[in-house]
């Protein structure tokens, strides 16, 4: 099929055309996807056949497609901004200063729930993805970085039990996305407690573990919706409020090693929650699949893409040496340093809150006096006192 006639003049602009005389078709190019990268052979191409007027336009352009130089080691090629060629913006202080924190992150644990209190949530999350990077996920640490703001969650691979889950869910009920891959220590009744806090939950990962695999089993009754009225005539005369102890807003559960039985039953009982769903440009039945529902892309990566990766792909050692963790025999522990430090401090601040002390008592008695009868009465008989005794 010959493509529609172009408008005098933009022949050359808008198609290439050419005619391949053994298989007597004709193949057409757009122009618009060469441009980018071939500018200069365009260019002479288009001055090669505005020259050659004797010469048939679909043979000029054949001859002139061969001498295009299509090696990328070329001189003259051209690269253009939009072929991925970008310089890569250095990283920000914030995302130097996260990891340096990361890479010390098993020294501030204990004190991590004072620490993080006034951080803000990108930051909680951050820490939380490199926790979890490094293996410190816990449940103390992640109730210590819960925020509320979170919409996401990934837990993959860590060492967070049911209680950790629980708490979280509690506190973050705006969760759309939850990853639990991996973990050996939560259970069915973690999961239905983060169905039961988390109403806005929409994308659910599981299994990669024996015992990972064996929890999604034991959660497909609890992700599937369950009624409280069963009287109705039809689905469209029921009620939100009749809908109950189940996963009501659960769209995408990502298990990729699920059994042939548990698919059978979740698109025999729940057809609206979508198994595995596969990248496609068109969505899926006309709804577009969210990136948090492959499970190629870790949940937390947006949060720690800034971040070195040396600071969780290289262990550091757990276990100090001697000569690290004693102090040598002339050198004070760090506790009684800063003990010493506090009473030098306290010495050196005494005189100072004396003093703040006598004026304070000074101005109360200034203020009782102008605001107390008894006193003005006082105060006005002893000078009157004073002046007699002056006189006599």
């Amino acid at each position: 099929m010959l493509p529609p006639k172009p408008r005098k003049g933009d022949e050359i602009e808008r198609w290439l055309i050419v005619f391949v005389s053994e298989k007597r078709k004709l193949l057409t190019i757009p122009i618009n996807l060469l441009r980018p990268l071939f500018i200069y052979e365009i260019d002479s191409l288009k001055e090669e056949i505005s020259m050659e007027k004797g010469k048939s336009a679909p043979r000029t352009v054949e001859i002139s497609l061969k001498k295009l130089d299509l090696n990328s080691n070329s001189p003259r090629l051209i690269h253009s901004p939009n072929f991925g060629f970008e310089k890569k913006k250095p990283p920000s202080l914030v995302s130097l200063c996260l990891g340096v924190v990361g890479w010390h992150l098993e020294d501030i644990i204990e004190d991590l729930s004072e620490i993080a209190v006034n951080f803000p949530a990108d930051i909680k999350i951050a820490l939380a993805a490199i926790a979890r990077r490094r293996k410190l996920l816990s449940d103390d640490v992640i109730i210590s970085l819960a925020d509320s703001s979170w919409e996401i969650l990934d837990l993959s691979g860590s060492d967070v039990t049911d209680f950790g889950l629980t708490e979280v869910a509690k506190m973050c009920t705006s969760l759309r996305a939850v990853d639990i891959s991996q973990c050996k220590k939560i259970t069915a009744n973690g999961v239905s407690e983060l169905v039961q806090h988390c109403h806005s939950l929409e994308t659910l990962r599981c299994g990669g573990c024996p015992s990972s695999e064996s929890t999604a089993r034991r959660c497909l009754g609890i992700l599937k919706p369950k009624l409280n009225d069963v009287e109705g005539d039809s689905w469209e005369e029921l009620e939100t409020m009749e809908i109950g102890n189940g996963a009501q807003s659960l769209r995408w559960l990502v298990w990729p090693k699920i059994d042939e039985d548990s698919i059978d039953m979740m698109s025999a009982e729940c057809p609206r929650i979508i198994v595995n769903p596969k990248p496609s440009l068109f969505g899926f039945k006309g709804t577009e699949v969210p990136k948090d529902a492959f499970p190629d892309v870790a949940l937390d990566d947006l949060f720690v893409k800034d971040i070195d990766p040396k600071t969780w792909s290289i262990a550091r050692p757990t276990h100090k040496t001697m000569t690290h963790s004693l102090p040598s025999a002339n050198e004070l522990p760090i506790a009684e340093k800063f003990r010493l430090a506090f009473v030098e401090r306290d010495t050196r601040l005494a005189p100072k809150r004396a003093k703040n002390a006598r004026q304070h008592q000074r101005r109360l008695e200034r203020e009782w006096v102008m605001t107390s009868t008894q006193a003005k009465a006082l105060a006005l008989a002893s000078r009157a006192t004073k002046s007699l005794h002056g006189r006599i």
